[in-house]
């Protein structure tokens, strides 16, 4: 009797995206990868820093994704840092389209996760940048919220 293996719970994030970005919508889309790739990931050797997603030809690319190569692969190992292509539905890609050409919007990454079924998937936001203003006040209210834990863990 075989015993069912749970995937790892492997989430890698964007942090510098939630302080340097306003998210206003939030969308999740599969990665086209190799398997030396997933492999990778799911011992967690990825990055999501300083990438950005882009709309070409109708379809969603994330451009600068660092992935390791996989120790343990012989032959065919894969580019470290290539552009990937997500896979969204069409209508999904006409409206991310449309919002990202607005002024000051952008698409990025913001976290690179496994799901219940095994599948890599990235969760995209449309996000909007934050001024000087905006990030003192994120720090404000995060720095309230650790002397909150701080305090409800001393009673």
């Amino acid at each position: 009797m075989a015993k069912t293996m749970k995937p790892a719970r492997v989430q890698i994030k964007n942090r510098r995206a939630e302080f340097d970005y306003l998210v206003v919508r939030r969308c999740v889309a599969g990665v086209v990868l190799t398997g030396t790739e997933v492999k990778s990931i799911r011992a967690g050797r990825a990055s999501l820093v300083d990438t950005f997603c882009y709309i070409h030809d109708g379809e969603v690319w994330v451009k600068n994704m660092y992935v390791a190569e996989y120790a343990l692969s012989s032959w065919g190992g894969h580019a470290v840092r290539r552009d990937r292509k997500l896979l969204l539905q069409k209508k999904e890609i006409r409206q991310l389209e449309a919002d990202a050409a607005a002024p000051g919007f952008t698409l990025v990454p913001l976290k690179l996760f496994i799901d219940e079924r095994g599948r890599v998937k990235m969760q995209v936001g449309l996000c909007r940048g934050k001024k000087e203003y905006d990030k003192r006040q994120s720090l404000r209210e995060k720095d309230d919220r650790r002397e909150m834990d701080r305090a409800m863990k001393r009673h």
